[in-house]
């Protein structure tokens, strides 16, 4: 991620090195600077940023943190800050042993178990703009609002340069002033933007999970569901007849609907 992005998260020569050959690997990457597309808000938060973020926000050093993610970079080092933040700080490895080998060869399969445990999760935090988030946050929304952070890297990223320039009071007030829109409520995208996947309907997140009952939005969801399914297949099977009318007298033989219709969630 961090190869293609172009950014830098110190490590010296060797890790430079390492870097741009992994860049080699997409010859349309143009050259960037990792200093400027850092101050531009284009770089991935480091794990020690997020933390600091997460704290400024309100969460205290006693929350949950799991962190999902293929190899760290930088390893359990980059993770230290992060985990002096957060304590109670877990992956998938440190999670299962045994029960995880026989998912190790397999990397969708141990994605799908980061999925999982993100989606079960009070709140989610995305640090990338990648399609697993994407999905991710969009599951979360229609399946009864769970609150998704989006850091706002832009006006972040700058902010954090300067975090030895200020108490931290001053900080925190103004991550919570720049996180403002970003912090999963329900209104916060108007229809009409952001992906599809991401943003799947506007009405059906109006309301947080607390003020509807599960299993009673699940339930009218279903029932929506049903009723739209209903309306394409009258839709469909009129025009059908539609056709089948205007063929008869060609003696033309017409085929079903082959379209698959795939719900995206």
């Amino acid at each position: 991620m961090l190869a293609f992005s172009g950014c830098y998260f110190g490590g010296g020569d060797k890790e430079r090195h390492k870097l741009g050959e992994i860049r080699k690997r997409w010859e349309t990457l143009p050259d960037s600077d990792a200093v400027a597309e850092g101050r531009r808000g284009k770089c991935p938060l480091t794990p020690h940023e997020v933390g600091l973020m997460l704290r400024a926000l309100g969460f205290q050093n006693d929350t949950y943190i799991y962190v999902a993610s293929g190899e760290i970079y930088g390893g359990e080092e980059t993770l230290a800050p992060l985990r002096h933040l957060f304590p109670n700080l877990y992956t998938k490895e440190t999670l299962a042993h045994e029960e995880l080998k026989p998912f190790l060869p397999h990397s969708s399969s141990l994605a799908a178990i980061d999925f999982i445990v993100c989606y079960e999760s009070n709140a989610f935090v995305t640090n990338n703009n990648g399609n697993m988030a994407k999905i991710l946050a969009g599951r979360r929304r229609y399946m009864g609002h769970k609150r998704t952070i989006r850091p706002n890297a832009k006006r972040l990223s700058p902010l954090l340069m300067e975090r030895d320039q200020m108490d931290w009071d001053t900080f925190a007030e103004k991550v919570r002033e720049v996180q403002r829109g970003f912090m999963g409520e329900p209104d916060e995208m108007r229809a009409g933007r952001g992906e599809f996947h991401e943003y799947p309907y506007s009405c059906i997140c109006e309301k947080p999970a607390s003020d509807i009952g599960g299993n009673e939005s699940r339930d009218h969801r279903f029932q929506q569901f049903k009723e739209n399914q209903g309306s394409r297949k009258r839709s469909n099977e009129e025009e059908k007849e539609a056709v089948v009318g205007a063929k008869e007298d060609e003696h033309e033989e017409v085929f079903p609907d082959q379209v698959n219709y795939i719900y995206v969630i």
